[in-house]
Protein backbone atom coordinates (compact mmCIF):
# COMPACT_ATOMS: atom_id res chain seq x y z
CA UNK A 1 0.00 0.00 0.00
CA UNK A 2 2.61 2.61 0.81
CA UNK A 3 4.48 1.74 -2.37
CA UNK A 4 1.36 2.32 -4.53
CA UNK A 5 0.72 5.69 -2.90
CA UNK A 6 4.29 6.74 -3.52
CA UNK A 7 4.03 5.78 -7.21
CA UNK A 8 0.74 7.78 -7.60
CA UNK A 9 2.30 10.87 -6.06
CA UNK A 10 5.28 10.60 -8.37
CA UNK A 11 2.94 10.49 -11.41
CA UNK A 12 0.97 13.58 -10.20
CA UNK A 13 3.95 15.80 -9.40
CA UNK A 14 4.72 16.77 -13.11
CA UNK A 15 1.06 17.67 -13.75
CA UNK A 16 0.85 19.85 -10.62
CA UNK A 17 4.07 21.60 -11.60
CA UNK A 18 2.71 22.38 -15.08
CA UNK A 19 -0.49 23.81 -13.62
CA UNK A 20 1.39 25.96 -11.17
CA UNK A 21 3.74 27.18 -13.92
CA UNK A 22 0.90 28.28 -16.26
CA UNK A 23 -0.99 30.05 -13.45
CA UNK A 24 -4.30 28.45 -14.43
CA UNK A 25 -5.73 28.49 -10.98
CA UNK A 26 -5.10 32.29 -10.38
CA UNK A 27 -6.43 33.10 -13.84
CA UNK A 28 -9.65 31.28 -13.11
CA UNK A 29 -9.90 33.09 -9.84
CA UNK A 30 -9.25 36.52 -11.52
CA UNK A 31 -11.83 35.75 -14.18
CA UNK A 32 -14.44 34.98 -11.58
CA UNK A 33 -13.57 38.20 -9.74
CA UNK A 34 -13.80 40.29 -12.95
CA UNK A 35 -16.91 38.72 -14.26
CA UNK A 36 -18.42 42.07 -15.21
CA UNK A 37 -15.36 43.43 -17.02
CA UNK A 38 -15.18 40.69 -19.64
CA UNK A 39 -18.58 41.41 -21.20
CA UNK A 40 -17.67 45.09 -21.46
CA UNK A 41 -14.38 44.25 -23.24
CA UNK A 42 -16.22 41.93 -25.56
CA UNK A 43 -18.68 44.66 -26.39
CA UNK A 44 -15.79 46.97 -27.31
CA UNK A 45 -14.38 44.41 -29.76
CA UNK A 46 -17.78 44.09 -31.36
CA UNK A 47 -17.98 47.87 -31.85
CA UNK A 48 -14.64 47.99 -33.68
CA UNK A 49 -15.59 45.06 -35.82
CA UNK A 50 -18.66 46.93 -37.01
CA UNK A 51 -16.31 49.24 -39.05
CA UNK A 52 -17.22 52.60 -37.52
CA UNK A 53 -14.61 55.32 -38.24
CA UNK A 54 -13.70 58.01 -35.76
CA UNK A 55 -15.53 59.16 -32.67
CA UNK A 56 -18.94 59.55 -34.34
CA UNK A 57 -21.88 58.98 -32.06
CA UNK A 58 -24.20 58.62 -35.04
CA UNK A 59 -22.22 55.73 -36.50
CA UNK A 60 -21.59 57.50 -39.89
CA UNK A 61 -17.81 57.71 -39.43
CA UNK A 62 -15.46 60.65 -39.69
CA UNK A 63 -12.67 62.02 -41.84
CA UNK A 64 -9.52 64.02 -41.11
CA UNK A 65 -8.50 66.69 -43.62
CA UNK A 66 -5.46 68.90 -44.03
CA UNK A 67 -5.90 72.65 -44.20
CA UNK A 68 -5.08 72.59 -47.94
CA UNK A 69 -8.08 70.32 -48.52
CA UNK A 70 -10.49 73.05 -47.44
CA UNK A 71 -11.29 76.31 -49.26
CA UNK A 72 -13.70 79.17 -48.68
CA UNK A 73 -16.21 80.63 -51.09
CA UNK A 74 -15.00 84.15 -51.84
CA UNK A 75 -15.58 87.15 -54.05
CA UNK A 76 -13.30 87.49 -57.07
CA UNK A 77 -13.30 88.36 -60.75
CA UNK A 78 -14.04 85.45 -63.06
CA UNK A 79 -13.42 85.30 -66.80
CA UNK A 80 -15.30 83.46 -69.50
CA UNK A 81 -12.73 82.43 -72.07
CA UNK A 82 -12.08 80.20 -75.06
CA UNK A 83 -8.75 78.34 -75.22
CA UNK A 84 -6.65 78.63 -78.37
CA UNK A 85 -3.32 77.34 -79.59
CA UNK A 86 -1.23 78.22 -82.61
CA UNK A 87 2.09 79.37 -83.98
CA UNK A 88 3.21 82.98 -83.91
CA UNK A 89 4.18 84.19 -87.36
CA UNK A 90 5.52 87.56 -88.54
CA UNK A 91 2.74 89.93 -89.51
CA UNK A 92 4.54 90.61 -92.79
CA UNK A 93 7.17 88.57 -94.64
CA UNK A 94 8.61 89.95 -97.88
CA UNK A 95 10.79 88.06 -100.35
CA UNK A 96 13.27 90.32 -102.13
CA UNK A 97 13.96 89.15 -105.71
CA UNK A 98 16.37 90.28 -108.41
CA UNK A 99 14.70 92.54 -110.99
CA UNK A 100 17.57 92.31 -113.44
CA UNK A 101 20.14 89.75 -114.51
CA UNK A 102 23.72 90.52 -113.67
CA UNK A 103 26.67 90.15 -111.35
CA UNK A 104 26.44 91.12 -107.69
CA UNK A 105 29.20 93.44 -106.68
CA UNK A 106 28.52 93.72 -102.93
CA UNK A 107 26.07 92.41 -100.33
CA UNK A 108 25.47 94.69 -97.36
CA UNK A 109 23.02 92.70 -95.18
CA UNK A 110 23.21 89.43 -93.29
CA UNK A 111 20.78 87.19 -91.43
CA UNK A 112 19.41 88.71 -88.24
CA UNK A 113 20.35 92.25 -89.19
CA UNK A 114 17.79 94.98 -88.49
CA UNK A 115 17.11 97.08 -91.61
CA UNK A 116 15.02 100.12 -92.45
CA UNK A 117 12.79 100.61 -95.46
CA UNK A 118 14.94 101.88 -98.36
CA UNK A 119 18.22 100.66 -96.86
CA UNK A 120 20.76 99.27 -99.36
CA UNK A 121 20.95 95.46 -99.17
CA UNK A 122 23.04 94.61 -102.24
CA UNK A 123 24.39 96.16 -105.44
CA UNK A 124 24.74 94.84 -109.00
CA UNK A 125 27.34 95.80 -111.57
CA UNK A 126 25.63 98.72 -113.32
CA UNK A 127 28.08 99.52 -116.13
CA UNK A 128 25.80 98.15 -118.85
CA UNK A 129 22.70 99.83 -117.44
CA UNK A 130 24.51 103.15 -117.13
CA UNK A 131 25.62 102.97 -120.77
CA UNK A 132 22.08 102.30 -121.94
CA UNK A 133 20.76 105.15 -119.83
CA UNK A 134 23.25 107.63 -121.23
CA UNK A 135 22.47 106.50 -124.76
CA UNK A 136 18.79 107.03 -124.09
CA UNK A 137 19.50 110.50 -122.73
CA UNK A 138 21.35 111.34 -125.97
CA UNK A 139 18.42 110.03 -128.05
CA UNK A 140 16.08 112.28 -126.12
CA UNK A 141 18.28 115.31 -126.75
CA UNK A 142 18.45 114.52 -130.49
CA UNK A 143 14.69 114.05 -130.72
CA UNK A 144 14.09 117.34 -128.95
CA UNK A 145 16.36 119.12 -131.47
CA UNK A 146 14.62 117.51 -134.45
CA UNK A 147 11.23 118.52 -133.06
CA UNK A 148 12.36 122.09 -132.65
CA UNK A 149 13.55 122.23 -136.31
CA UNK A 150 10.34 120.63 -137.56
CA UNK A 151 8.21 123.13 -135.68
CA UNK A 152 10.27 126.04 -137.20
CA UNK A 153 9.86 124.72 -140.73
CA UNK A 154 6.15 124.34 -140.10
CA UNK A 155 5.83 128.01 -139.10
CA UNK A 156 7.78 129.07 -142.19
CA UNK A 157 5.58 126.99 -144.49
CA UNK A 158 2.41 128.46 -143.03
CA UNK A 159 3.74 132.05 -143.46
CA UNK A 160 4.69 131.45 -147.08
CA UNK A 161 1.34 129.79 -147.78
CA UNK A 162 -0.52 132.86 -146.48
CA UNK A 163 1.54 135.03 -148.86
CA UNK A 164 0.80 132.63 -151.74
CA UNK A 165 4.43 131.68 -152.24
CA UNK A 166 4.04 127.92 -151.64
CA UNK A 167 1.19 125.50 -152.23
CA UNK A 168 -0.84 124.00 -149.38
CA UNK A 169 0.94 120.68 -149.81
CA UNK A 170 4.09 122.25 -148.38
CA UNK A 171 2.20 123.17 -145.21
CA UNK A 172 0.82 119.63 -144.83
CA UNK A 173 4.29 118.17 -145.27
CA UNK A 174 5.71 120.43 -142.54
CA UNK A 175 2.92 119.47 -140.17
CA UNK A 176 3.59 115.76 -140.73
CA UNK A 177 7.28 116.31 -140.00
CA UNK A 178 6.40 117.94 -136.67
CA UNK A 179 4.16 115.00 -135.69
CA UNK A 180 6.90 112.51 -136.57
CA UNK A 181 9.45 114.46 -134.56
CA UNK A 182 7.15 114.47 -131.52
CA UNK A 183 6.66 110.69 -131.83
CA UNK A 184 10.43 110.13 -131.99
CA UNK A 185 10.86 112.29 -128.87
CA UNK A 186 8.20 110.30 -126.99
CA UNK A 187 9.93 107.02 -127.92
CA UNK A 188 13.30 108.36 -126.80
CA UNK A 189 11.85 109.48 -123.47
CA UNK A 190 10.25 106.04 -122.95
CA UNK A 191 13.60 104.35 -123.55
CA UNK A 192 15.20 106.72 -121.07
CA UNK A 193 12.66 105.84 -118.41
CA UNK A 194 13.19 102.12 -118.99
CA UNK A 195 16.96 102.36 -118.83
CA UNK A 196 16.71 104.56 -115.75
CA UNK A 197 14.59 101.90 -114.03
CA UNK A 198 17.11 99.20 -114.90
CA UNK A 199 19.89 101.39 -113.59
CA UNK A 200 17.92 101.94 -110.37
CA UNK A 201 17.27 98.20 -110.02
CA UNK A 202 21.00 97.57 -109.74
CA UNK A 203 20.59 98.83 -106.17
CA UNK A 204 18.64 96.29 -104.05
CA UNK A 205 16.77 98.16 -101.29
CA UNK A 206 14.85 96.88 -98.26
CA UNK A 207 11.11 97.05 -99.03
CA UNK A 208 10.04 97.28 -95.36
CA UNK A 209 11.55 97.91 -91.96
CA UNK A 210 12.29 94.67 -90.20
CA UNK A 211 14.87 91.92 -89.77
CA UNK A 212 16.66 89.96 -92.47
CA UNK A 213 15.46 86.39 -92.04
CA UNK A 214 17.42 84.71 -94.87
CA UNK A 215 20.14 85.68 -97.33
CA UNK A 216 20.45 83.53 -100.45
CA UNK A 217 23.35 85.20 -102.30
CA UNK A 218 26.89 86.45 -101.81
CA UNK A 219 29.04 89.05 -103.53
CA UNK A 220 30.44 88.11 -106.95
CA UNK A 221 27.62 85.71 -107.90
CA UNK A 222 25.82 85.80 -111.23
CA UNK A 223 22.14 86.21 -110.53
CA UNK A 224 19.26 85.67 -112.93
CA UNK A 225 16.18 87.83 -113.11
CA UNK A 226 13.59 86.80 -110.47
CA UNK A 227 16.05 84.93 -108.23
CA UNK A 228 15.47 85.18 -104.46
CA UNK A 229 18.00 87.41 -102.74
CA UNK A 230 16.67 88.08 -99.20
CA UNK A 231 13.66 87.52 -96.96
CA UNK A 232 12.75 90.38 -94.64
CA UNK A 233 10.18 90.04 -91.84
CA UNK A 234 8.51 92.55 -89.60
CA UNK A 235 9.47 91.95 -85.98
CA UNK A 236 7.45 94.70 -84.31
CA UNK A 237 4.19 92.74 -84.66
CA UNK A 238 3.31 89.06 -84.89
CA UNK A 239 0.15 87.23 -85.81
CA UNK A 240 -1.35 84.11 -84.27
CA UNK A 241 -3.68 82.06 -86.46
CA UNK A 242 -5.75 79.80 -84.19
CA UNK A 243 -8.48 77.32 -85.02
CA UNK A 244 -11.54 77.54 -82.76
CA UNK A 245 -14.19 74.78 -82.86
CA UNK A 246 -17.33 76.02 -84.55
CA UNK A 247 -19.46 75.19 -81.49
CA UNK A 248 -17.38 77.62 -79.41
CA UNK A 249 -16.94 80.35 -82.02
CA UNK A 250 -20.19 82.19 -81.37
CA UNK A 251 -19.60 85.70 -80.13
CA UNK A 252 -15.99 85.99 -81.29
CA UNK A 253 -15.34 89.40 -82.83
CA UNK A 254 -12.40 91.68 -83.65
CA UNK A 255 -11.07 93.67 -80.72
CA UNK A 256 -11.58 91.03 -78.02
CA UNK A 257 -8.51 90.67 -75.75
CA UNK A 258 -6.37 87.55 -75.82
CA UNK A 259 -3.97 86.39 -73.13
CA UNK A 260 -1.42 83.75 -73.99
CA UNK A 261 1.91 82.34 -73.00
CA UNK A 262 4.98 81.56 -75.08
CA UNK A 263 8.54 80.69 -74.09
CA UNK A 264 7.63 80.98 -70.41
CA UNK A 265 6.37 84.55 -70.72
CA UNK A 266 2.87 86.04 -70.73
CA UNK A 267 1.69 88.36 -73.47
CA UNK A 268 -1.49 90.07 -74.56
CA UNK A 269 -3.02 90.71 -77.97
CA UNK A 270 -6.34 91.34 -79.65
CA UNK A 271 -8.39 89.62 -82.30
CA UNK A 272 -7.66 91.35 -85.61
CA UNK A 273 -9.80 89.26 -87.97
CA UNK A 274 -12.25 86.37 -87.85
CA UNK A 275 -12.66 84.05 -90.81
CA UNK A 276 -16.19 84.30 -92.26
CA UNK A 277 -16.45 80.56 -92.99
CA UNK A 278 -15.95 77.27 -91.14
CA UNK A 279 -13.41 74.79 -92.45
CA UNK A 280 -15.50 71.82 -93.64
CA UNK A 281 -12.70 69.35 -92.84
CA UNK A 282 -11.93 70.40 -89.27
CA UNK A 283 -15.24 72.14 -88.46
CA UNK A 284 -13.21 75.00 -87.01
CA UNK A 285 -13.10 78.74 -87.48
CA UNK A 286 -9.77 80.54 -87.94
CA UNK A 287 -9.15 83.53 -85.70
CA UNK A 288 -6.25 85.90 -86.36
CA UNK A 289 -4.75 87.57 -83.30
CA UNK A 290 -2.50 90.61 -83.63
CA UNK A 291 0.31 90.58 -81.05
CA UNK A 292 2.42 93.73 -80.57
CA UNK A 293 6.11 92.91 -80.24
CA UNK A 294 7.97 96.25 -80.02
CA UNK A 295 11.02 94.87 -78.23
CA UNK A 296 11.30 91.74 -80.32
CA UNK A 297 10.90 89.47 -77.29
CA UNK A 298 8.78 87.04 -79.28
CA UNK A 299 10.20 85.17 -82.24
CA UNK A 300 8.36 84.01 -85.32
CA UNK A 301 7.52 80.32 -85.33
CA UNK A 302 7.03 80.15 -81.54
CA UNK A 303 4.20 77.89 -80.36
CA UNK A 304 1.74 79.66 -78.07
CA UNK A 305 -1.29 78.72 -75.97
CA UNK A 306 -3.78 81.25 -74.76
CA UNK A 307 -7.36 82.28 -74.07
CA UNK A 308 -9.78 84.61 -75.78
CA UNK A 309 -11.48 86.62 -73.03
CA UNK A 310 -15.19 86.76 -73.84
CA UNK A 311 -16.37 88.56 -70.72
CA UNK A 312 -15.26 89.37 -67.16
CA UNK A 313 -17.64 89.32 -64.17
CA UNK A 314 -16.53 91.51 -61.30
CA UNK A 315 -16.97 90.36 -57.69
CA UNK A 316 -18.48 86.97 -58.46
CA UNK A 317 -18.84 84.32 -55.72
CA UNK A 318 -16.31 81.65 -56.69
CA UNK A 319 -14.98 78.34 -55.43
CA UNK A 320 -12.06 76.26 -56.77
CA UNK A 321 -13.04 73.97 -59.63
CA UNK A 322 -11.47 71.13 -57.63
CA UNK A 323 -14.32 71.50 -55.12
CA UNK A 324 -16.99 70.70 -57.73
CA UNK A 325 -18.40 67.20 -57.90
CA UNK A 326 -21.06 65.62 -60.08
CA UNK A 327 -23.93 63.33 -59.33
CA UNK A 328 -24.70 60.36 -61.54
CA UNK A 329 -27.16 62.61 -63.35
CA UNK A 330 -24.41 65.19 -63.93
CA UNK A 331 -25.71 67.81 -61.48
CA UNK A 332 -22.97 69.78 -59.68
CA UNK A 333 -22.63 69.78 -55.90
CA UNK A 334 -20.05 70.46 -53.19
CA UNK A 335 -19.32 69.13 -49.72
CA UNK A 336 -19.80 72.02 -47.33
CA UNK A 337 -18.33 71.91 -43.81
CA UNK A 338 -20.79 73.26 -41.25
CA UNK A 339 -20.21 72.78 -37.53
CA UNK A 340 -17.57 70.16 -38.40
CA UNK A 341 -20.17 68.10 -40.26
CA UNK A 342 -20.17 67.42 -43.99
CA UNK A 343 -23.24 68.52 -45.93
CA UNK A 344 -24.06 67.58 -49.53
CA UNK A 345 -25.00 70.96 -51.11
CA UNK A 346 -26.30 71.19 -54.71
CA UNK A 347 -25.03 74.34 -56.44
CA UNK A 348 -25.88 76.32 -59.54
CA UNK A 349 -22.89 77.32 -61.63
CA UNK A 350 -22.29 80.36 -63.80
CA UNK A 351 -18.98 80.86 -65.59
CA UNK A 352 -16.36 78.15 -65.12
CA UNK A 353 -12.83 79.47 -65.60
CA UNK A 354 -10.82 76.31 -66.23
CA UNK A 355 -7.59 78.22 -66.82
CA UNK A 356 -7.97 80.17 -63.58
CA UNK A 357 -9.17 77.13 -61.63
CA UNK A 358 -12.32 78.82 -60.31
CA UNK A 359 -16.05 78.56 -60.92
CA UNK A 360 -18.84 81.04 -60.31
CA UNK A 361 -21.57 79.83 -57.94
CA UNK A 362 -24.89 81.61 -58.43
CA UNK A 363 -26.90 79.60 -55.89
CA UNK A 364 -26.25 77.18 -53.04
CA UNK A 365 -23.39 78.86 -51.16
CA UNK A 366 -22.63 82.09 -49.39
CA UNK A 367 -19.40 84.00 -49.02
CA UNK A 368 -17.18 82.42 -46.38
CA UNK A 369 -18.67 78.90 -46.61
CA UNK A 370 -16.05 76.18 -46.30
CA UNK A 371 -15.95 73.42 -48.93
CA UNK A 372 -13.82 70.32 -49.40
CA UNK A 373 -11.34 70.54 -52.28
CA UNK A 374 -9.84 67.71 -54.30
CA UNK A 375 -9.97 63.95 -53.95
CA UNK A 376 -9.63 63.17 -50.24
CA UNK A 377 -11.22 59.74 -50.20
CA UNK A 378 -14.75 58.55 -49.57
CA UNK A 379 -17.00 61.31 -48.28
CA UNK A 380 -20.63 61.24 -47.28
CA UNK A 381 -23.38 63.52 -46.08
CA UNK A 382 -23.32 63.84 -42.28
CA UNK A 383 -19.74 62.68 -41.73
CA UNK A 384 -17.82 64.40 -38.98
CA UNK A 385 -14.75 66.38 -40.13
CA UNK A 386 -11.54 67.32 -38.39
CA UNK A 387 -9.26 69.85 -40.11
CA UNK A 388 -5.62 69.68 -39.09
CA UNK A 389 -3.30 72.64 -39.59
CA UNK A 390 -4.05 76.21 -40.58
CA UNK A 391 -6.20 78.76 -38.82
CA UNK A 392 -9.77 77.87 -38.04
CA UNK A 393 -12.15 80.29 -39.80
CA UNK A 394 -14.16 82.61 -37.62
CA UNK A 395 -17.43 81.12 -36.46
CA UNK A 396 -16.28 77.51 -36.77
CA UNK A 397 -17.06 75.46 -33.70
CA UNK A 398 -14.42 73.50 -31.92
CA UNK A 399 -14.65 69.73 -32.15
CA UNK A 400 -16.09 68.22 -28.91
CA UNK A 401 -13.65 66.13 -26.93
CA UNK A 402 -14.53 62.70 -25.53
CA UNK A 403 -14.36 62.40 -21.74
CA UNK A 404 -11.95 59.84 -20.42
CA UNK A 405 -12.47 57.90 -17.21
CA UNK A 406 -9.63 58.21 -14.72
Amino acid sequence: MPSRLIRSLRRSLPVLGLVAATGWLPACTDASERGEAAPARAAGVSGNASGSRGPSASGRGGVTLAARDVAQARRANVEESTPITGTLEPLERVTVRARIEGDLLTVHAREGQVVRAGQLLARFDDSEQESLRRSAEADVASAQSELANAEWRQEQARELFREGAVPEAEVRTAEQAVAAARARLAAAEARLRATSLESRDTRVLAPISGVVETRQVAGGERVSRGATLFTVVRSDALELAAAVPARRANGLRPGQPVRFGADGHSFEGRIARVSPTVDPASRALTVYVNVPNPGGALKGGTFATGRIIRQVIQGALVVPTAALRRTEAGDPYVYKIEQDILAHIPVTLGIVDEAGGSAQVTDGLQEGDRVVVGNVGMLGDGMRVQVIGGDRPAGASARPQRSRSP
